[in-house]
This record gives structure tokens, sequence and C-alpha cells, in this order.
């Protein structure tokens, strides 16, 4: 048996190479997804810093790593729009403590209760709506960056409006950096890293980063027509001194503490936050090598308070993080000291070198988005979902519909209601199984109920009694049932004292129990249920002597 490896030093030399292929993967996806939320860049940093060094010192998984997620960016951006960023730490913070709650209380099956068509509908929603959002960066858009009209065009009206205003004002030099970055992931997605394992541990997000900031030195002396302005360009504030550098950090509006909006945002974050993770957890569990399990609820309790503590000094929301987490396997980590280390790299990369981060142009980033965004929506998962069938299918496309037209709740909330039609629909059709044959000119029919009978399936029981034709020798068989609601027995009872009349004959077959071995039938005479002869069992079998 394996021993089980934490805080052991022992793991260090596979752990420390394994925590800088992460620190690569994370770094640019943590500026990106801060990018995509209309968010300052510094909090996505934030974010993972507080993801790799308090979610990962709490949490028992060996190899998730957590940080700001894409599934959020939809609910950040959109708030933003109508809240002070303050406010919305005053969310993240109390959305932390709902997920302490749910730690506390054992939520950690949650995620078993969503039908996997909506938690594949919603990841799916938020890859279109992430890639058709990071068109007008990766093309540059010419207009005010970051001016008042900026959340009107990417969080109200259609979307698909404001891109059709966006391709009108496009950067030549946002251009070329977007054609760059877009051919080294293509290379490293379909060719590189399937070829060679290097590519492996040198992640395609980061050469788009370097070459991106590359291509802005190259044209900044030969091109400059081509030379992105400061406003195209990563914006993380440089501190000349420690005391500057917890300057830069933002704080929760506690005055908003009794606004109704901020519980209401607080607790869809928790909400799709633990679904998020809990999803990413049974994944990673799934890529370890050694197999070994994370405690959902331990991991509930780490990323609330994971949150908490981004919230209060200006981070975004956490999650755990597959992107980051299946990076972290392939890198060949051992145990969590290579999450903590990440973030421990990337507060002393904030810290130290931000001058550097300043040098990365958003295009770069934006391509890194796009790239996000059609792997939560490729086609494949599209066609998978269809030949599945209608019934995995149609929850799927309304989630989809649903967060793109509206929004990521009621989204969700759509497919988790067709899904429940869903199951209503073949609940009422699979309640019983009828059986016709003719024996000596005797019409007789058969119907088998199924193991577990609700009121559901009233309707579909009586219709299938109500068409059985006259003159007829009817079982309505039991036997398999575990459980019988009491308002389909009252259906059976009632077609039974008719059944004289039209000249049915009754037979019902119900074992009662095992003990007494006796079968349960309706008299008509006595006008209720009562024993009839035992039913025959197998004959024992003769002891050894």
């Amino acid at each position: 048996m394996m021993k089980k490896k934490g805080l052991f030093f022992s793991t260090f030399k596979r752990d420390i190479p394994a925590s800088i292929v992460v620190l690569f993967v994370a770094l640019p996806l943590c500026l990106g997804i801060a990018l995509a939320s209309g968010a300052p860049l510094f909090s996505g940093l934030i974010a993972g810093i507080i993801g790799g060094i308090v979610v990962g010192a709490i949490s028992d998984s060996s190899h998730g790593v957590s940080g700001p997620a894409a599934g959020l960016a939809i609910i950040i951006l959109t708030t933003l729009a109508t809240m002070p960023f303050e406010t919305f730490l005053l969310a993240v913070v109390i959305a932390g403590g709902i997920q302490l709650i749910f730690g506390f209380i054992r939520a950690g099956i949650i995620g078993y209760y969503f039908p996997l068509s909506a938690i594949n509908g919603m990841l799916a929603g938020i890859g279109i709506i992430i890639f058709i959002k990071q068109l007008p960066f990766a093309l540059g858009y010419d207009g005010e960056w970051k001016g008042p009209d900026y959340h009107d065009y990417m969080s109200e009206g259609s979307i698909f409006t404001a891109l059709l205003q966006f391709f009108e004002h496009i950067s030549p030099g946002a251009i070329i950096i977007a054609v760059v970055s877009m051919g080294i992931l293509l290379s490293w997605e379909l060719y590189l890293t399937k070829k060679y394992k290097v590519f492996k541990l040198i992640q395609g997000p980061i050469v788009v980063v370097a070459a991106g900031v590359i291509c802005q030195l190259i044209t900044k002396s030969y091109f400059p027509q081509y030379h992105l302005p400061q406003e195209f360009l990563v914006r993380v504030p440089v501190a000349t001194g420690l005391i500057s550098f917890f300057g830069h950090f933002s704080f929760p509006d506690f005055s908003q503490i009794a606004n109704k909006e901020v519980y209401i945002l607080a607790f869809t974050i928790a909400i799709v936050a633990s679904l998020e993770t809990l999803l990413c957890v049974e994944a990673t569990d799934k890529l370890d090598p050694h197999k070994r399990t994370t405690s959902t609820n331990r991991e509930l309790f780490a990323q609330g308070a994971g949150n908490i503590v981004s919230g209060m000094i200006g981070g975004l929301a956490i999650t755990q993080v597959i992107v980051r987490s299946s990076a972290n396997v392939q890198a060949g980590a051992e145990s969590k000291i290579s999450a903590i280390l990440h973030g421990v790299f990337l507060l002393i990369c904030v810290a130290c070198i931000p001058t550097i981060l300043n040098l990365i142009p958003l295009p770069a980033l934006a391509c890194i988005l796009l790239m996000v965004g059609y792997k939560l929506a490729k086609p494949s998962q599209f066609v998978k979902q269809y030949r599945l069938g209608w019934e995995q299918f149609v929850p799927f496309i309304v989630t989809i519909l649903g967060i793109v037209f509206e929004d990521l709740l009621i989204g969700l909330a759509l497919g988790c209601g067709v899904g429940a039609i869903s199951i209503l629909i073949r609940n009422y059709r699979n309640s019983h199984f009828l059986h016709m044959e003719t024996s000596a000119g005797e019409k007789q029919i058969k119907i088998s109920l199924s193991e577990d009978v609700t009121f559901l399936n009233k309707g579909a029981i009586i219709s299938a009694l109500a068409k059985i034709p006259n003159d007829t020798y009817l079982t309505i068989d039991l036997s398999r049932c575990y459980s019988i609601d009491y308002d389909v027995r009252e259906a059976i009872t009632d077609f039974i004292i008719s059944a004289d009349d039209r000249n049915i004959n009754v037979k019902l077959i119900q074992p009662l129990s095992k003990s007494t071995g006796k079968e349960e039938i309706y008299s008509v005479k006595l006008n209720k249920w009562v024993y009839a002869l035992p039913i025959q069992s197998k004959p024992s079998k003769p002891s050894k002597q």
C-alpha cells in the first residue's frame, strides 16, 4: 500500500518541477480570466495566489489546483456592469462563508443531484460566451478599451450585435499577435504535445505570452505602425516597496452588508463554484496514477476559506480548475506541495517582476481564452450528447440557449427542469409491462409492475387497465415491487371492483413478505385485501452428512 504523501519533503523532487509547469499555465490564465471577467487583472493574480497557497494547504487533493475559473467569468462580468468592484468582493467573502457551511453539513454530494447533461450544457454555454466575448480583444478593438460603453457592449443586449460592432474597429497589430498566438496554440494542441513529450512540460499558453512580448519588442523597433499602445497591454500595479505593494490591494465594502443583491450574487457564486469544483475533483481523481480519493466535504471547506481570503484582499472568486489540475498531473506531481509552491512562485512574480508582466499583450491572452472557450464547447461534445439520445441532448441544448441568451443561473435552472421532465416521462412509460396471449380461445393478459411504483405512474396504469377488453383473464403481477404508492393501490382496487361487471377475471400476485410466504389479493365480497394460499417455495437441499 502506498504511503500517504502530504507535506513530506520526500515528494519535492517531483513537486518542484511540476509547480513551475503549473505556474506557466496559471499565470496567463489568471490574467486572461480577469480580463474575461471585466475585473482588474491584479485581482486574477491574487485569486491564483490564494488558490495555490490557502486552498492548497487546506485541501487534501493530491493534484487539484485552484484559482480564478472561466465558469464564473460571465457571472462576474455581468455583475460588474452594475455593481462596484468592492461590493462584488463582499459577495465573494459571503460566498466563501456559504461554502464553509456546505463543508460542515457534508454537502459534498451536491454535484450528484444535478443532471450531467445540464452540467455539460453549462460548461458549453460558458465556452460559447467566452469565445464570442474574447474575439474583440483578439482583434484589437481600437475604441475606448475600457471606456463607458465597454460593459454595455459586453453584458447587455445581444452579444452578437456587440460582436458586429467590434468588427468595425480592429487593430492590425493585434491581428498579427492573434494569428501568431493561435498558430502556436494549435501547433501545441494538434501536433507537438502528441509527438514530443517535452511539449507537455512546456505549455502552449506560456509560449504564447512570450511570443506576444517578442512581437511587441520587434514591432516597437522595426514596425512602429503595428506596435500596440499601452491600453492593449496587461496593467499590473508596479510597487516600489512592500508598503506600496500592499497598497494596491482592494477591500470589500461592508457598508453593503444589508444589500439583498449581494446575497443573491453570493449564493450564485457559491453554487456555481462548488459545482465546478466538485466536477473537477472527480475528473482529477480519475487522472491520479495512484487513484487517491479527495474528500469533497473538505474540498468545499478549503474553497470556502480560499474565497473568504481572496475576497478580503481584492481577488476574484476561486474554484478548483481542471486545466491547471490536469497540467499538474501530466507534469508528474506527487502531492499537494506542487499546488502550494505554484502559488508561492506566482506571488514572487507579482511582487518582483510586474514590469515584465506589463509587456504581455491582451490579444495574446484573448487567444488563450478563445482556446479555453473552444475546449468547453467543442463540436464533438455536441455530437456526443446528440448520440446519447433526446433525454440527454434536449437539456444540454436548453441549458446552452438559456445561458447564452439570458444568464448562467437561468440556463442551469432550465436545463435541470427539462432533465427532470424527461425523468418523469421515462418513469411514466416504464411503470409496467403488458403481455397479451390467447390460450384455448380465452384471452389472457398479464400486467407486471416495476420495482418502484409511485403516484407518477398512476395515470399510465389506469390507462392500461382501461384498455383491457371484456371477457378477459387478467393477471396483475406485483411480485417485483419493492414499494407501491397508495394512489396506485387504490386505482387497482377500483379496477378490481368494477372488473366483475365487464366479465374480467382478475388474479393479483403480490408476495407480502419472505417470512410469511403469502400472497395478498383483493376480495370483492369482503371488500378488503386478504391473504391467500402460501407461495410454493423451492425444496431445501439435503444436508451433507
